[in-house]
C-alpha cells in the first residue's frame, strides 16, 4: 500500500487537472474541488504511510486547521491577505471560508516540505525553502482562481505587473503564514519528518508536475501569460534545483 496508494492518487489527480482546461462553468468548479480533495488525500496518506500517525496528525493540525484559521481570520479582518470574499462556487463554507480551502494548504504544504529536505540540511533553511516554495505556488493559484471568479479582493492594488486583481500584500501574507506553518510542522513532527525516504518519489513528482503543468496551463490554455512568467521564475527557483539534483542522483521509488 505504501507504494501503490500514493501513485494511484497522483494518477487520478493528474488526470483531473488535465481535464480542467477542457471544461468550463460548473464542471470546471467541480474539477477544482475534486483536484483539491485528491491532493489532500494524497499528501495526508503519504505522510501517514511513510512517517506514521504523528506526522499525519501534525500535517493536519498545522496545514488543515491552521489553514482554516488563517483564512477565517483573513475573511473576517483582512489580515494577512487583504480584504477578500469567496464566491459560492467552491462548495459549502464555514465562517465565510469554503471547506476545501484549508485542504489546498495541506495538499501543497507536504510536497513543499519534502522538497526542502533535499535542498537544505539545517532545519531553519528547510523551513525557509519550504515556505518560499509554498508561497510561490500562489503566484499560479490566485491568478487562476480570481480569473474564474472563485474569490475577489476589495482593493486589489498595488498588483504585480500583468497580474491584476490580486494585491501584492496577499503574496506577502502567504509567505508569512507559510513560514509559521512550516515551523509548526517541523516542531510538531520532530525528527520523523526530517528524514529523506525513497518512498517520497510520488510527492516529488507531484511537486514537479504542479510547477510544469501550471506554467504550461497559464501560458497556453488559460490566457494568463504574466502569472506563467512570475510563477515560472519564482517557484522555479525552488523546484528546478531539486529537479537538477534528482537527475544527477536518482532515488528508487
Amino acid at each position: 500500500m505504501v507504494r501503490v496508494l500514493p501513485w494511484a492518487l497522483l494518477g487520478a489527480l493528474v488526470l483531473t487537472q488535465i481535464c480542467y482546461p477542457l471544461t468550463e462553468g460548473g464542471l470546471r468548479a467541480g474539477l477544482t474541488v475534486l483536484t483539491v480533495v485528491l491532493g489532500y488525500l494524497l499528501s495526508v496518506a503519504h505522510a501517514l504511510l511513510t512517517r506514521g500517525a504523528r506526522t499525519a496528525a501534525a500535517l493536519i493540525a498545522t496545514a488543515t486547521l491552521g489553514g482554516f484559521a488563517v483564512e477565517a481570520l483573513g475573511v473576517a479582518t483582512g489580515f494577512p491577505f487583504g480584504t477578500y470574499v469567496y464566491s459560492g462556487q467552491l462548495g459549502p463554507k464555514l465562517l465565510g471560508v469554503p471547506l476545501i480551502i484549508p485542504l489546498a494548504w495541506t495538499w501543497m504544504a507536504w510536497p513543499a516540505w519534502l522538497a526542502a529536505l533535499r535542498l537544505a540540511r539545517s532545519r531553519p533553511a528547510r523551513i525557509a525553502l519550504a515556505a518560499a516554495g509554498l508561497a510561490a505556488w500562489d503566484l499560479f493559484l490566485d491568478p487562476q482562481m480570481v480569473a474564474e471568479g472563485y474569490w475577489t479582493w476589495e482593493s486589489p492594488t498595488p498588483a504585480l505587473p500583468g497580474v491584476p486583481g490580486i494585491p501584492i500584500g496577499n503574496y506577502l501574507g502567504w509567505l508569512g503564514f507559510a513560514v509559521v506553518l512550516m515551523a509548526g510542522l517541523a516542531a510538531a513532527t520532530g525528527a520523523r519528518a526530517d528524514t529523506v525516504r525513497p518512498g517520497d518519489t510520488p510527492m516529488l513528482v507531484l511537486w514537479w508536475w504542479t510547477y510544469a503543468s501550471s506554467v504550461l496551463a497559464h501560458a497556453v490554455f488559460l490566457g494568463l501569460p504574466a502569472s506563467a512568467l512570475w510563477g515560472g521564475v519564482l517557484m522555479g527557483a525552488v523546484v528546478l534545483p531539486l529537479a537538477a539534483r534528482r537527475a544527477r542522483r536518482p532515488v528508487p521509488a
